[in-house]
């Protein structure tokens, strides 16, 4: 079996050989369509093939089976609020409560299936034509692509990964998902089996700001919008996450009836973090605009009013304990980065004035500025160790410092920051990737155990970059992608290298 996009593209092709002969199966989710779509043409290549199709309709995370009826074209589905609606002239039947199919392709046919969903309650939606729906997604991708400002030895990779941000972007909101899928484990047979289907303030604005640096300025102006809404409030109120909406209210709860991937159990839906307070949100929005404004997004007085009410809270609450940009599950506690955030939440008001002309109390943010500075230069820095640790008065390594000179806040040549670096490649790094931490029970409340992420390894090598000191670095990138990612992979792996740090 071989598998692969088309290239600049969301349309897969997956090929399967055989004694008898070789197929195509082509899946494309259409741009645009009445209902959500999904399109799957079965392609003879050569020989005849024989294949099979299962289908097991299950709603409400596999709770319910639902209805399903034979039509003229296929089979209806409905169950409680939701309906689904399979169009093909293949003949169906059911066995065992999963509809089947047994077909042969030859050379140079093409069977067609659609499955559309609905809600139960409104109209079924009308047929697409599979081949002009998949040729029309094909050309909007390829149009979308063509637009990339990147260019040199990456662009293909980068491209890739763009396309995959814009694909976890809710396009009526501009929100963008920091995965599409729920409960995939950190570590297989693990506990760490979180809800990712969800708005990430954080994740959103390292999204944004790969896409903004790609020359997609479009995407930047929506999720400006969507950040504006959903912010909308109280700046105490604030949270980490929200819905591809805007929506507040997404409380945890497991799935027992679900064995888990890999028997990683428990499932989850919904996330507790929306009760969290993460100090480093605020500094990461912060920097999101900063950077829409550096690129020349046009000013908008309503994101200033918003960033400078969000500044002015940080003011008032940056001395206080967090939960930090793990969302560690124990108490809160004084988070280096997190103080480091907070200063880049004052830096880039600062800069909004000095720069941009816009209007804010600039005299008494550069003095804030200055204490937060010391602040952590005085409490997260451990010169027994000769590197930041984690939160103040630890021992306990974190990779998020290698932020540290990337947002600003120290040069890279700094002793300090270099000191970070070594310690952080002796104690944290393992089979050329890069751990988050040193997962402790009393920490984050949760057995140890996870696997690193290809973002953390990835600002390493970028930190290197910026003190000189990266050797093979293309190899390291190449070898990269072998190594399984459990956690958030299509966001945190995404964010351009740049030759200097952001501010």
């Amino acid at each position: 079996m071989r598998r692969r996009y088309r290239p600049g593209t969301l349309v897969l092709e997956t090929d399967y050989e055989t004694d008898a002969g070789a197929v195509t199966v082509i899946d494309s989710m259409p741009i645009p369509t009445e209902a959500p779509t999904v399109v799957r043409v079965v392609e003879g290549q050569r020989g005849r093939v024989a294949m099979r199709m299962d289908l097991a309709f299950r709603l409400d995370y596999g709770s319910l089976i639902p209805w399903v009826r034979c039509t003229d074209d296929g089979i209806r589905a409905i169950g409680g609020a939701n309906a689904l609606r399979l169009r093909t002239p293949i003949a169906l039947r059911g066995e065992r409560f999963h509809t089947v199919a047994d077909f042969e392709v030859a050379a140079g046919q093409r069977v067609p299936f659609t499955l559309a969903w609905y809600p139960s309650w409104g109209p079924e939606p009308s047929a697409v034509e599979p081949e002009t729906a998949i040729e029309a997604t094909e050309r909007w991708w390829r149009n979308w692509s063509e637009r990339c400002t990147c260019d040199g030895e990456w662009r293909e990779a980068v491209v890739r990964s763009l396309i995959t941000l814009k694909a976890l972007t809710y396009a009526p909101t501009g929100g963008l998902v920091a995965a599409v899928t729920t409960s995939v484990p950190e570590r297989l047979g693990g506990v760490r089996n979180w809800d990712y289907r969800y708005c990430w303030l954080r994740d959103a604005t390292f999204a944004l700001y790969a896409l903004m640096t790609g020359g997609y300025v479009e995407e930047a102006r929506a999720w400006r919008a969507w950040l504006l809404r959903a912010i909308a409030g109280k700046p105490s109120q604030a949270q980490v996450l929200y819905g591809v909406a805007g929506e507040r209210l997404l409380p945890e709860w497991e799935v027992p009836w679900l064995p888990g991937y890999e028997g990683s159990v428990p499932p989850r839906v919904g996330n507790a973090a929306t009760s969290q307070f993460q100090l480093d949100v605020l500094g990461e929005v912060a920097d999101a605009l900063h950077c829409a404004r550096r690129i020349g997004l046009e000013a908008a007085k309503e994101a200033w009013r918003v960033e400078s009410t969000l500044v002015e809270f940080v003011e008032s609450a940056w001395r206080e304990p967090d939960e930090g940009i793990w969302e560690v599950r124990g108490p809160r506690r004084p988070f280096t980065h997190s103080r480091v955030m907070a200063w880049v939440a004052l830096d880039r008001a600062v800069k909004a004035v000095e720069r941009f002309g816009l209007e804010g109390p600039v005299s008494r943010w550069r003095e804030v500025r200055a204490v937060i500075h010391d602040d952590v230069c005085r409490n997260g820095f451990d010169r027994e160790i000769g590197a930041f640790v984690q939160y103040y008065g630890s021992k306990v390594l974190d990779a998020s410092l290698l932020l540290i000179p990337l947002v600003g806040f120290l040069p890279a040549t700094d002793p300090r920051v270099l000191g970070t670096v070594e310690v952080i490649r002796r104690h944290l790094t393992s089979d050329g990737l890069v751990a988050r931490y040193q997962t402790t029970p009393d920490l984050d409340g949760l057995p140890p155990g996870e696997r690193s992420l290809s973002r953390v390894h990835l600002l390493a090598r970028r930190q290197s970059r910026l003190t000189g000191q990266a050797s093979g670095g293309a190899g390291a990138l190449r070898a990269a992608p072998r190594h399984p990612q459990r956690r958030r992979p299509a966001v945190r792996a995404v964010r351009p290298a740049r030759a200097a740090p952001r501010g």
